[in-house]
């Protein structure tokens, strides 16, 4: 099965149709992704709407910026003990 890349807007959109009373097998053929995305899909977007799906993947990235700030400073703390350690 060709590997489709759907924003979290259409994710959504797709959740909502399952919660509307659609069966996981019908949405699955008619999006072209199998029944364990959609299950995967809900179990993290599930109950979520767009402004809050776009929230998440903000806070994501942030979080993700932060975690690379911080493993930098502590590369930088671990040079400068090192720097530090050695007899002059």
């Amino acid at each position: 099965m060709k590997r489709k890349n759907y924003t979290d807007e259409q994710i959504i959109r797709i959740l909502k149709e399952y919660e509307a009373g659609a069966k996981v097998p019908d949405l699955s053929r008619r999006h072209g992704v199998s029944e364990q995305s959609i299950y995967r899909w809900k179990s993290k977007f599930g109950g979520m709407e767009v402004s809050e799906a776009k929230r998440l993947r903000e806070l994501e990235a942030e979080n993700a910026k932060l975690k690379r700030l911080l493993a930098e400073a502590e590369l930088d703390k671990a040079a400068l003990k090192e720097i530090a350690s050695k007899k002059w």
